[in-house]
């Protein structure tokens, strides 16, 4: 079956026809808001609403999440060793690896300038944090950066990328399984790490990769450098502790946060309720697609990794620093309207977004090959085998 225009397959067409976005049921009810509309607001009108405070970087402040981050993460550390027991390890593994991934955090912040306005401590304090937790820091800030440039657009995006339906369809029927089946899609950074995503080519650990310039080359060798260092270390660490030991103070911890920065990134690209837009050519602009991110609510983690579910401020101004970016949307709210879509309010922990992952790996599959307004459509052989295998 050949995939509808995009005229065809807008929201407000397909609703007036009576047809059934990507085949399975409803997504759109009837309303007059069309998320894909170019707004009438620009960015000037959004920052104009954000008090001036909130673009202050405290380098002071900054550094005092790092310290406090870091010293609960040897806590932790030196708790597990005391204790040693099975009844503690399962907590041990949960809280470290939720440092792990507040650490990731507040190296992300120091990678979009957000952390303090001296570029040599952002980079210093990058290398400290990202390593420590095995990512190479300018690999990673640069095509990073190259994500938030091209926020929204199937064809130039970096993080979590629709795949057209023309390399979709041209995976093997395993891949397809391992990447909408849960858990396996919350494992998949290290392998992005690698080799990036089906469709793209090169490696954040290439310095001579299509991801990074000339110029950009020698920051990703001593990335690199660092990322080998802390690397050996753990080795050496193995043969001092032992495997075993080390797999419980380290290798699950490490696992913990891979699946939050999976999770929680996947999220911010496809955690809403009704379908968003993605864009190709004229039609994708920068804030366009900073409007197709979401927002989530973590419960008590919100504070703990740094507020970094109030995600749509952020992809419009990532350089405004993390605690400040709960205070700037709620200043923004008034400016962007419908095109801010509320998050779900959550309980202690936020187990509603376990469902909102089922139903989007479930359901947003893959997007037309044509098109400069697509919206994800569902493979019918996959969604049949997700209801099989749900009634079996």
């Amino acid at each position: 079956m050949s995939s509808p225009s995009v005229e065809e397959s807008s929201p407000r067409v397909m609703e007036r026809k009576g047809e059934q976005m990507n085949g399975v049921h409803g997504i759109y009810s009837q309303q007059d808001f069309d998320p894909s509309a170019a707004p009438s607001f620009r960015i000037a009108q959004i920052r104009a609403a954000i008090p001036n405070h909130c673009w202050v970087k405290n380098p002071w402040r900054s550094m005092s999440y790092v310290f406090t981050d870091v010293l609960v993460v040897f806590v932790f550390v030196a708790a597990a060793l005391y204790f040693n027991n099975w009844y503690f390890w399962p907590l041990y593994w949960v809280g470290q690896g939720t440092m792990f991934w507040a650490l990731f955090v507040l190296g992300h912040d120091c990678g979009h300038g957000s952390f303090s306005g001296n570029p040599t401590l952002n980079s210093v304090v990058g290398h400290i944090l990202h390593s420590s937790i095995l990512v190479p820091y300018h690999g990673w800030r640069i095509s990073h950066r190259t994500h938030h440039q091209n926020h929204g657009n199937v064809e130039k995006d970096e993080s979590w990328v629709p795949l057209p339906e023309k390399i979709y369809k041209n995976l093997e029927t395993s891949t397809r399984m391992l990447r909408f089946t849960l858990p396996f899609p919350l494992f998949a950074y290290p392998i992005y790490l690698w080799y990036r995503t089906p469709g793209k080519e090169g490696s954040h650990f290439n310095p001579y990769s299509d991801l990074f310039t000339p110029n950009e080359r020698k920051f990703v060798m001593t990335s690199i450098a660092c990322w080998m260092v802390v690397a050996s270390f753990l080795v050496y660490l193995c043969f001092l502790m032992g495997s075993l030991h080390m797999l419980k103070l380290y290798g699950v911890p490490y696992l913990i946060f891979i699946v939050w920065l999976d999770g929680v990134t996947y999220l911010h690209h496809h955690g809403y309720k009704r379908k968003l837009p993605w864009y190709r050519g004229k039609e994708w602009s920068y804030l366009r697609g900073a409007l197709t991110t979401v927002d989530c609510d973590y419960g008590l983690f919100n504070k703990i990794h740094h507020d970094i579910g109030t995600h749509v401020i952020h992809h419009i101004f990532p350089e405004i620093p993390h605690y400040h970016l709960v205070e700037a949307t709620e200043a923004a709210k008034a400016v962007l309207g419908k095109y801010y879509r509320e998050p779900k309010k959550s309980g202690p922990i936020p187990f509603h977004l376990l469902n909102t992952l089922l139903r989007s790996f479930k359901e947003d599959h893959f997007v037309s090959d044509t098109g400069d307004i697509v919206y994800y459509q569902t493979d019918k052989d996959l969604y049949k085998f997700y209801k099989t295998t749900k009634s079996a």
